[in-house]
């Protein structure tokens, strides 16, 4: 092989070795462990790692491994390990029949080293449950992106790959030239459109790309903290929370359907028909409700052929209706100088929130913005955990109540669902959609089991939520 073969095929070598590296590099931290440890193994380990659960405490629980192979292959498959005579495994599964550990096989060695990394920290004092990990349903920690710290490295091995194919071409000059065939460096230029290079640039693509698209698509449906603005500004703390309003009242679907529901503007007037002035905004937001149905507040009459009605006709209806509550409230003299440009400002308001580019007229359905989403091969029921499951709102919806502004508290992805049914106890008791249960029925009697969980009873089979 003749040196510049040689050198090209050291530096490809090189390359390729730190790309590499690079891909599969993993990170150990207690960060990561934390949520593996959520995902995996809350459901029957104590959060506190010194009190035993379904599960032994985990605090300390490595010393007590001669190694560290045959806990990870415990952690990987407990019944092999079981199987195999492993003495502390046969001690576990002695002390803890009938119950089966879940296995893990595909974790990694780094993610239980992160785990149990977590675990150390826990049961030490170095890492713990915040305030605001035991609060109601609160958002969970967004991790940091590593994507700046990865776009800077691939920018350096690509700079640095860059030097050595011009290296390597300068090298190249120097032998041919030595052996007496003169051959000219290539150019930046023709390095960059080179056929090996244009190749390796398209690979590039098709894997950047696809990752992105897998990832978007993975992610579909999570953004907690997002509460968009609303055409009406509707707050839950004041009907749910100071008001006590059931959540089943406006969206009644939640009992007894799929779906929730969005709640007719129909609804809002069983109780703004009477109720016509609102506590925090006055006439600003219940008169959006009066404009989208057709209502006239100041004669109690809906308005009669709304739909052909013109949009200066509407104006003066509920112009008139905000002037006179004024008028009322003592809170303008007149309806001169700045109560007529007050005025003007909340007319301006309702028809910006109840039209737009495909919705022209100001009667019709309010268009509210959609938070909570789910991709189209998921199956969700809501009649099936608030009617059967006999679950709050709030389980998955955060505080509600609590809310000027909804937002999305859970982050509605898999893991979470599943988790939720591994750790969910199943209201057996006086619910006679559980009776034909009878041997989980039988077990409680007799003291072989003190609960069921959603798990129990098929919860974590795939066909029940992707059909």
């Amino acid at each position: 092989m003749s040196i510049n073969k040689y050198l090209k095929f050291r530096a490809i070598v090189i390359f390729c070795i730190a790309m590499i590296s690079f891909s599969v590099q993993a990170e150990v931290s207690s960060d990561i462990g934390k949520k593996l440890f959520t995902n995996n193994c809350a459901a029957c380990h104590a959060k506190d790692m010194r009190s035993a659960a379904t599960g032994p405490a985990l605090g300390g629980a490595q010393a007590q491994w001669t190694s560290q192979e045959e806990l990870y292959a415990w952690i990987r498959n407990s019944q092999a390990s079981i199987q195999a005579g492993t003495p502390r495994a046969v001690e576990l599964w002695n002390k803890y029949k009938p119950v089966i550990m879940t296995s893990f096989p595909a974790l990694t060695d780094d993610e239980i080293a992160s785990i149990l990394l977590y675990i150390d920290d826990v049961h030490t004092g170095k890492a713990g449950p915040k305030k605001a990990d035991v609060a109601l349903n609160a958002a969970p920690e967004k991790p940091k992106s590593q994507l700046p710290l990865y776009l800077i490295v691939a920018a350096i091995l690509g700079v640095l790959a860059l030097l050595m194919a011009r290296i390597i071409g300068i090298l190249n000059e120097v032998v041919t030239t030595r052996e007496g065939a003169p051959e000219r460096a290539r150019t930046l230029k023709e390095i960059f459109t080179s056929k090996g290079v244009m190749t390796f640039l398209t690979f590039a693509l098709i894997i950047i790309g696809s990752y992105y698209t897998v990832n978007k698509a993975v992610n579909l449906g999570r953004q907690e903290g997002y509460k968009p603005e609303q055409p009406i500004k509707f707050s839950h703390a004041t009907h749910a929370g100071v008001n006590k309003i059931d959540c089943k009242y406006c969206h009644d679907g939640a009992r007894r359907s799929k779906q929730s529901v969005i709640p007719s503007a129909n609804t809002c007037m069983n109780c703004h028909a009477a109720i016509k002035v609102g506590s925090t905004y006055g006439t600003a937001e219940i008169t959006k409700i009066y404009a989208s149905v057709g209502y006239d507040p100041s004669t109690n009459t809906y308005i009669e052929d709304v739909q052909n009605k013109s949009e200066s006709e509407l104006k003066s209806i509920y112009t008139k209706w905000i002037g006179d509550k004024y008028k009322e409230a003592k809170e303008l003299a007149s309806l001169d100088g700045s109560g007529e440009r007050e005025v003007e400002l909340q007319w301006q308001n309702i028809k910006k929130s109840l039209t737009n580019d495909n919705k022209t007229s100001i009667y019709g359905p309010i268009e509210w913005v959609r938070i909570h989403n789910l991709p189209d091969h998921v199956y969700f029921n809501h009649a099936q955990h608030v009617t059967v499951g006999k679950l709050e709102c709030q389980t998955c919806h955060g505080a509600i109540e609590k809310m000027d502004v909804v937002e999305q508290m859970s982050p509605l992805s898999m893991g979470w669902c599943i988790n939720c049914h591994r750790e969910t106890e199943v209201k057996f008791k006086d619910n006679a959609y559980y009776a034909n249960y009878k041997q989980l029925h039988d077990e409680i009697a007799a003291g072989k089991r003190s609960k069921v969980t959603v798990s129990d009873i098929g919860g974590l089979e795939c066909q029940k939520c992707h059909y």
